[in-house]
């Protein structure tokens, strides 16, 4: 039995008539601190957990509440004004017809809103009629436009077309009903309002940094009003904005020099420029950027830039450096920037840096399979591996051989020719190759493939292929094994590669993993359609030609349906047969390393097809570069990658000189 619980207090209640009865046994009762601590560490933690998750819930379910109060108090906006609008405005006497606004300028609609050009009509402050009051405007600042079906981007950036789209779609007005032109009695008028329907002034906006002038008063729209309408056959037509050829050169000029400026301030004579910090970085400390930039300021005509540069190259450029290069970088940079000077320029010392560079590259051939070490000392003159492996990545041993192979040329010395030629030779017998797709991985002992499973035509294996092309053109399309490659590379990449997006039937190039598909494509995978439009010129099957059309449609969208207008490093296709957006983009793939191979993509197919379209798309690009990357001293270069079309053609006039 178990003993009688002890009490150790005593209840003593009070009571008073004319008070309230007191009980001590309040003071008994345990705090909620004491009783959460009573509770086990299992129990604390679920509790816990359950309180965060309701807080995470409540926080995702926000934005949707906040839409629909914000679309709630929109409507009771928009009605009052629609009736304070209704109580105001006298109609459209007739005889008044839309005109566009003045000087040739966007048609502006009541009140100086501005129309969009697909109404083909809008109505100037100036040519309203007397007999139509000032309308009553509810005093609030601005009214958002309605809720539209589809989700709206965080903010108001955008590509160039998608902010045309909101400059008209955010300042839309209906049509006008035309009227009699002669007075007509107020009796007569008010029973014509009755039967007219009157204009309604629909989600007018003027954003706050599109205004750069306010709004006239009253008494000066009351001045500007004309006193005879308007004949609509002296109003001149809306007509899409168009830049002068010779304008856009200019300011190609103008962005490589505002570039240009920063660099020499800050970054003169290193690799490249920190535009942000007003600092420079280092690779290996021999002036990449000035040297890449050489043959661009003369393609351009800059001449007193050139001379600078062409001065420091000559005096202060030496490679007699113990530092290790990366043989890929250099080579592309460095070798092919000497050499596509002294091609346009005829410049014996470029040719002879050129050779000395080419000369020192040399030990990274010296491998027990033939299969080039990545780094190279070019003081020592040893070469070695990554320190985290023994293998090298397939583009890059594979796409050196343009700028050795006319480095022979050039200086009739076989052996930088040979040694690029053996690597080719050594891939093209490889086993391991998936329908003429191969590995991203190639060991420098064994020689073999590693990695196996893997096909992309993105990072690490992506110049292999356009290479392959440009080798058998470069060589006067007499080595067959380099055609036969290609052929069957691009046999491949229908195959098991090719597919199209749901929503809008994009045709792209994925990845294979190990027999699985990945709709994942590489902005670095915008080579092929001016790889696929080259081969096509120089007579190889014409379904390439139309394979680099759908393509060069593909990589113009990754750009477009971006907010800023650049596109993604990495973009995730859409497969499924519904209405949404045909590209994701995941966080860590949103940003733009301001890489070159739409801008040359689009080089080629403009001068293959005479289409001024994608001269345009590459304009659009370039304007898209200079309002997000631009800063005030200099373009944000990353990882010295091509900042807009200037920079992009540089590469195209360097890979077509080889070529010949």
């Amino acid at each position: 039995m178990y003993p009688p619980s002890r009490k150790d207090f005593i209840a003593l209640t009070l009571s008073d008539q004319h008070s309230r009865s007191y009980n001590n046994g309040k003071h008994r009762r345990q705090s909620c601190w004491r009783k959460w601590k009573q509770l086990s560490r299992l129990q604390r933690s679920l509790i816990l957990f359950l309180l965060a998750l309701l807080l995470i819930c409540g926080l995702l379910s926000y934005p949707s509440f906040s839409e629909q109060w914000r679309g709630m108090s929109d409507r009771a906006v928009r009605e009052d004004w629609d009736e304070d609008w209704e109580r105001g405005l006298k109609p459209v006497p007739p005889g008044v017809n839309p005109v566009a606004g003045p000087a040739g300028g966007p048609a502006v609609g009541l009140a100086g809103v501005v129309v969009g050009p697909e109404l083909g009509l809008a109505v100037g402050p100036g040519l309203i009629p007397e007999v139509i009051p000032e309308p009553q405007r509810p005093k609030v600042p601005s009214i958002p436009k309605p809720p539209a079906k589809k989700r709206p981007f965080p903010n108001k950036r955008g590509p160039p077309s998608l902010q045309k789209e909101r400059n008209v779609s955010d300042s839309l007005v209906k049509p006008m009903e035309k009227v009699p032109v002669e007075k007509v009695p107020v009796e007569k008028a008010e029973e014509e309002e009755r039967e007219k329907p009157l204009v309604r002034w629909r989600g007018a906006m003027i954003e706050a940094d599109e205004a750069t002038e306010p709004p006239p008063s009253a008494h000066e729209k009351d001045a500007a009003v004309p006193p005879v309408p308007v004949n609509p056959e002296d109003t001149a037509p809306l007509a899409p904005v168009s830049v002068n050829p010779v304008d856009r050169l200019e300011m190609v000029r103008e962005a490589f020099r505002h570039a240009w400026k920063g660099y020499k301030e800050f970054a003169w004579g290193h690799d490249e420029l920190k535009p942000v910090s007003k600092s420079y970085g280092e690779w290996f400390g021999l002036g990449l950027t000035l040297i890449d930039a050489l043959d661009t300021m003369w393609i351009l005509g800059l001449k007193e830039e050139f001379e600078e540069a062409r001065k420091w190259v000559e005096t202060e450029l030496s490679f007699s450096r113990n530092v290790d290069v990366n043989l890929f970088e250099s080579t592309i940079r460095i070798l092919g920037g000497l050499l596509s000077t002294y091609h346009l320029t005829g410049d014996e010392m470029f040719l002879e840096k050129a050779k000395d560079i080419g000369l020192r590259l040399m030990p990274a051939f010296k491998t027990p399979s033939k299969i080039p070490f990545s780094d190279v000392n070019i003081g020592k003159g040893t070469a070695h591996p990554p320190r985290w492996t023994s293998d090298s990545t397939l583009a890059e041993v594979t796409s050196v051989q343009l700028e050795f192979r006319e480095l022979s040329r050039l200086t009739q010395d076989p052996q930088y020719q040979e040694v690029v030629n053996e690597v080719m030779r050594l891939v093209h017998k490889l086993p391991g190759k998936h329908d003429g797709l191969v590995p991203m991985f190639i060991n420098t002992n064994s020689g073999q493939f590693t990695h196996k499973g893997v096909f992309t035509l993105g990072a690490r294996a992506d110049s292999y292929y356009e290479y392959l092309l440009k080798q058998w053109i470069q060589g006067g399309k007499t080595e067959p094994d380099l055609l036969e490659d290609y052929l069957e590379a691009i046999e491949g990449v229908k195959k098991h590669l090719l597919r199209t997006s749901g929503p809008r039937k994009l045709t792209f190039v994925g990845e294979l993993n190990h027999n699985r598909f990945n709709p994942k494509m590489d902005h670095l995978v915008c080579f092929l359609p001016g790889t696929l439009a080259l081969g096509a010129h120089n007579g190889l099957p014409e379904d390439h030609m139309e394979l680099a059309l759908q393509l060069m449609e593909t990589c113009h969208q990754m750009y477009i349906q971006m907010e800023t207008g650049l596109s993604p490093e990495i973009a995730h296709f859409n497969l499924q047969p519904y209405d949404g957006r045909d590209i994701d983009v995941k966080p860590a793939d949103r940003h733009n390393l301001l890489r070159p191979e739409t801008v040359e993509s689009l080089f080629y197919l403009y001068r293959f097809t005479k289409d001024t379209k994608y001269r345009d798309w590459g304009w659009d690009i370039l304007e898209s570069f200079n309002k997000y990357t631009r800063v005030s001293q200099s373009y944000l270069y990353v990882r010295q990658r091509s900042a807009s079309t200037f920079t992009d053609l540089l590469h195209l006039i360097t890979r077509k000189t080889f070529i010949g």
